[in-house]
């Protein structure tokens, strides 16, 4: 069996060979978290195999040091529960996430109208926008990003049917 994407991140049900929805994305975001607070992902092995072995296989543990507030302990055990109709995020998306203890305080209207420091390019985008094998632009049409009305730059993800599962916070 082979996978696409780091074994670490891999959620469960992908390694068991399950299907799989959005729910992986959440998995991959606590384990991200994780390995933010931890310096280390929650399930890494001696090798590719010990890895996959522990993320379906072995508890998440949290090491003594260093010490994580109880409330990111709390989100991210909610993200990596193996199980993806159990885990944080499963029936309502990034709105029960966004309403965690963890992120109290948080005004999400002010962080969705924050300028990114980083604007790439128009030609740094177009490149990035469409990473669809061959087959799937021929079938799909263009390969291309689509251009808005105003300003000739590429639309939005969120108008494009590739992302369909996809949420924005």
């Amino acid at each position: 069996m082979s996978f696409v994407g780091t074994h670490e991140y891999l959620a469960p049900e992908i390694i068991r060979g399950e299907g799989h929805g959005s729910a992986v994305d959440w998995w991959t975001f606590g384990v991200f978290l994780y390995e933010l607070l931890h310096g280390t992902t929650p399930f890494k092995g001696s090798g590719n195999r010990a890895t996959l072995f522990n993320v379906v296989g072995q508890p998440l543990r949290f090491p003594d040091a260093p010490a994580a507030s109880a409330a990111a302990r709390d989100l991210i055990r909610g993200l990596l529960v193996k199980e993806p109709q159990s885990r944080l995020a499963y029936r309502r998306g990034a709105a029960e996430v966004k309403q965690h203890p963890f992120f109290d305080g948080v005004n999400w209207a002010l962080v969705r109208s924050a300028m990114p420091p980083y604007i790439p390019e128009a030609d740094v985008a177009a490149a990035a926008v469409d990473c669809r094998s061959p087959l799937a632009r021929a079938t799909q049409g263009g390969g291309t990003p689509k251009k808005s009305a105003a300003g000739g730059k590429a639309s939005s993800p969120r108008d494009d049917p590739s992302y369909v599962e996809f949420e924005y916070f």
